[in-house]
């Protein structure tokens, strides 16, 4: 079976493209949304993604924690946000390769806006069986693609879930 290089999901949330961005270009706040990341690193604290920034990701899966080395490829305020993971380690990201790149696009809809999630798989120079041996072992099963179908639809599920609560006096 030939290796899935992307994924893509949506969602609709009722707010708008500016206000979905602000919170998404947050990479600190990831952590909120996401069910493996637990936030990130970011210079200047919980400030908005800009090109070329680098920053840590953190992350967990199973009881095991790693850190990534990112940096933002595209911030285009109310439209696109993508970043390109490209260094990985236990506690800081000492092996350098690429790994995968993440894309966030906005796009107004009615009176919300359309939230695409794509996750792309960097890994093209891994033969298909050694990838799909370690995708199996770190993922309990599956590969990669299949595992970040439900990561996707769950960050989008809890993104809209956040953003169209009530806000409260």
């Amino acid at each position: 079976m030939p290796r899935t290089f992307a994924v893509t999901r949506d969602i609709l949330v009722e707010a708008a493209p500016s206000a979905v961005y602000d919170q998404v270009s947050r990479l600190s706040q990831m952590g909120r949304w996401s069910p493996e990341n637990l936030g990130a690193t970011v210079p200047g604290g919980d400030v908005p993604a800009h090109v070329g920034m680098v920053f840590e990701g953190h992350n967990k899966r199973r009881g095991f924690r790693w850190t990534t080395r990112c940096t933002v490829t595209a911030a285009d305020p109310g439209r696109r946000l993508a970043f390109r993971v490209h260094a990985i380690g236990i506690r800081r990201p000492r092996l350098k390769a690429p790994i995968a790149t993440w894309e966030y696009r906005f796009a107004a809809e009615g009176g919300g806006t359309r939230v695409t999630e794509t996750w792309t798989d960097d890994r093209r120079s891994w033969p298909t069986l050694v990838a799909d041996v370690f995708d199996r072992v770190a993922t309990g099963g599956k590969t990669f693609a299949a595992f970040q179908v439900g990561n996707i639809d769950r960050t989008l599920r809890n993104l809209k879930r956040e953003l169209e609560a009530p806000t409260r006096p």
